[in-house]
């Protein structure tokens, strides 16, 4: 299934992780850019016949919406024991986020001051991945942030199958109270939430994970509209030292690896004896999963167990792969959590494994993959504001500060720049006297 890889070996997996797999992205960009074309250009009629040939569903344009007592009716069947949990886990995310909210401020005076407006965005599209499985949990992390910073216009869209399937999804979006609820997916949901059409409304953003075909889409509408991130395969990288449980490595690789063929899971380690054990364990637990086959798949084609020569080389891989999860399974985890400093998120200690934040503890499992993580942070509440800069100078502060402007704008030869200053200096020569200050 997978090896313990090391020195040269080990370097040839860090480099073929950090380049990707572009082929496959290629593959999908001709057929994603013909969606998006054609739903910029017939709309609906667009939507309709992509949903037919890639969901293999029939949907008229006014079936897109469902109504709000329809999802109420798919509410009501979600398991009580599950919505319970839903209604806690919102509770948690909601708690987190509350912290991330940001103030406008000005500093200064009545006449004059500098400062900076915060105000929510207008519109977001939020995208829910569906077809085999649903995810309650994608909506509640993107939408929630939403919330609280105040977009006035949430619209959901998910593929057709996924809210009859999965009542949890609808019980979720009652909770929320969310009522633009759309049941289209794919690069035709990007499309219509990007450029309108007759049924649904353009967005100012587009948010929310998908398949390669949905962040191929989001990509080539970025300008029209603003996204999030482009959302790769989700990562996962354990780091353990000898006292590690083995099996509780396994379990979480395993975890990641099941969420499709091309999530990456590893466990880096300085230990070749933890290493062996948890080979062991990846071979016999995943005897007893339901998608043993797609967790195969994925430990075979992108997987790795990496053996480090020291805590450094350990900290490097790391930094190097920047993955969405890293997982600290060692005795003093002060050091790693200094130094790792490309992360989406990270978890600390046996007894906090991913799932905890997928679902529970509150942060936000919206996090950069593929590298991103370098220079990208998680889906917050400060993805969903626009900051405008406010500027009030008065008589006096020109003064002062007009020649010196003037020098700059001269020095990059904009001489309306520098005669904008000089006429409210009421100066007849206002480039001559910019050169000569």
């Amino acid at each position: 299934m997978i090896g313990i890889l090391t020195g040269p070996a080990a370097e040839s997996y860090l480099e073929r992780f950090r380049t990707g797999n572009g082929a496959r992205r290629r593959l999908a960009e001709s057929s994603v850019e013909k969606i998006l074309r054609d739903v910029k250009k017939r709309k609906d009629l667009a939507v309709v016949d992509a949903t037919g040939r890639f969901d293999s569903c029939s949907l008229r344009p006014e079936e897109f919406r469902i109504q709000e007592d329809y999802l109420r009716k798919l509410a009501r069947k979600a398991d009580p024991q599950w919505l319970k949990a839903l209604r806690k886990a919102i509770r948690n995310i909601r708690v987190f986020h509350e912290n991330q909210i940001e103030k406008s401020w000005t500093k200064g005076t009545r006449d004059s001051f500098l400062g900076q407006v915060i105000r929510p965005l207008h519109s977001v599209g939020v995208y829910v991945p569906g077809g085999k499985a649903a995810y309650p949990s994608t909506l509640l992390m993107n939408v929630i942030p939403a919330q609280i910073a105040g977009v006035h216009r949430i619209a959901v869209v998910s593929p057709p199958a996924s809210f009859e399937s999965h009542p949890l999804l609808a019980a979720a979006c009652m909770e929320l109270k969310l009522v633009e609820v759309y049941r289209i997916g794919g690069a035709q949901a990007i499309a219509a939430l990007a450029y309108g059409t007759e049924t649904v409304a353009a967005v100012d953003k587009i948010v929310g994970p998908g398949n390669i075909f949905v962040a191929l889409a989001k990509q080539k509408v970025f300008g029209s509209v603003d996204i999030d991130m482009i959302a790769g395969p989700t990562e996962v990288v354990v780091i353990a030292d000898a006292r590690a449980n083995p099996a509780y490595v396994a379990a979480d690789m395993l975890a990641q690896a099941e969420h499709d063929e091309q999530a990456v899971a590893v466990c880096i380690t300085t230990s070749e004896e933890l290493a062996r054990q948890v080979l062991r364990e990846l071979h016999q637990q995943i005897q007893h999963l339901t998608r043993r086959q797609i967790v195969r798949r994925s430990l075979e084609e992108r997987g790795a167990v990496l053996l480090a020569e020291s805590r450094e080389q350990e900290v490097a891989w790391a930094n190097r792969l920047a993955p969405e999860h890293v997982e600290l399974m060692v005795r003093d985890d002060a050091p790693y959590l200094k130094e790792i400093t490309n992360a989406g998120a990270i978890f600390i200690g046996e007894f906090s494994p991913e799932p905890v934040g997928d679902y529970w503890a509150g942060p936000n499992h919206v996090l950069p993959t593929s590298g991103a993580a370098r220079y990208a942070s998680p889906l917050g509440v400060y993805d969903f504001v626009k900051r405008t800069s406010v500027i009030k100078y008065s008589r006096r502060q020109l003064r002062a500060a007009g020649p010196y402007i003037e020098k700059l704008a001269m020095a990059e030869g904009l001489q309306a720049h520098a005669r904008a200053i000089g006429i409210r200096l009421e100066s007849r020569e206002p480039l001559a006297r910019a050169v000569k200050h």
